[in-house]
């Protein structure tokens, strides 16, 4: 253990070094190779120009370096083998891609993401955004908030093997220790083992990511209700609107924004869901999503790179409308201020 931690220490001070060292010399390399002498004036302006055109890219140059590497240079390479084998040696043409339109697996993925995109987001956006408002009501919010905020902290595979207790079956005459058939048996119902009920156990799936992320949204939306001027609630109050007309008529698109940006996180963050599936169900019982569908073609029986790199274009995809929505988004918010 002390071995690891000197380790990593190690790489961190010699990663800081490396970046100080590299920002500090490429600076005096750029000024000794565009230099400003006193006599010539148009040539100091000359170089001063091109010494503020060139400093940027020495800022951004490495990091736009690793972009292409890490994440363009993969999208290409996945592109590509999506029109090759298993093996991704032999061109198959669009064979991966008939594929999956005639697989019923990767169909049920489909749909289970779009269930899950329907559900996940909405509701971890509304609890948090309810959760919020009510604990600026009351003295010990904080608290709460605090409470509501603690699954973060813990990883989905975590969270994961939290609820399989919750959702634990015994059969026979044993003593149910799952907390929901604890309960159902207590008023007279009958046990069930409930990630293996086709169609509701994606139900029971998606209650894990909104435990975990309703934190996110209500840490996130509570500053937003914070930034609301108190004049405009104050005007309301005075002109007799109620409660439920000032959450939903003053609050809720003051913080639009917020919202949106909340909304489309975990929308990306839902389109990604892989370790709850796998560890709760790992697919079965009509469970699958798409990135779980893919680690199966990935790592599985051998792996086919090919129909697994389909999947991925599919995520991908998936995402980009999102992203360009939300930067389109923030830009003209950039825009209007």
């Amino acid at each position: 253990m002390l071995s690891q931690i000197v380790s990593a220490l190690g790489v961190v001070v010699v990663a800081v070094f490396a970046c100080s060292a590299y920002f500090y010399f490429s600076n005096k390399i750029l000024d000794w190779s565009l230099p400003v002498k006193d006599g010539d004036i148009h040539s100091a302006a000359r170089n001063l120009n091109r010494r503020a055109m060139i400093r940027p890219w020495l800022f951004i140059g490495p990091a736009l370096f690793l972009l292409i590497v890490y994440l363009v240079y993969p999208v290409i390479a996945t592109l590509i083998l999506s029109f090759y084998d298993r093996s991704g040696e032999q061109f198959v043409g669009f064979a991966n891609y008939q594929w999956a339109l005639t697989d019923r697996e990767f169909r049920q993925s489909i749909f289970n993401n779009i269930l899950w995109l329907a559900v996940v987001p909405a509701a971890c956006t509304f609890f948090g955004l309810v959760i919020a408002v009510m604990t600026d009501r009351i003295w010990w919010g904080n608290i709460a908030k605090s409470i509501v905020f603690m699954p973060m902290a813990i990883s989905f595979v975590g969270a994961s093997v939290i609820w399989k207790f919750i959702y634990e079956y015994r059969g026979g005459n044993d003593v149910q220790i799952g907390l929901l058939n604890a309960i159902v048996q207590l008023f007279g119902g009958t046990p069930q083992v409930w990630i293996s009920v086709p169609f509701w156990n994606n139900f029971f799936l998606m209650i894990i990511l909104i435990w975990i992320q309703t934190g996110f949204a209500m840490v996130i939306l509570s500053a937003a209700l914070r930034g609301i001027p108190e004049e405009t609630i104050e005007a309301a109050v005075i002109d007799g609107a109620n409660g439920w007309q000032i959450f939903w008529r003053i609050m809720v698109p003051q913080v639009w924004g917020s919202i949106a940006v909340v909304w489309t996180t975990i929308t990306i963050l839902v389109l990604k869901v892989f370790d709850i599936v796998l560890t709760m169900t790992n697919g079965q019982w009509n469970s699958m999503v798409l990135a779980n569908l893919m680690f199966n073609w990935l790592f599985r029986g051998g792996g086919d790179s090919g129909r697994s790199a389909v999947i991925a274009l599919i995520i991908m995809l998936a995402v980009t409308p999102i992203m360009v929505w939300n930067v389109r988004r923030a830009n003209r918010e950039l825009g209007g201020h």
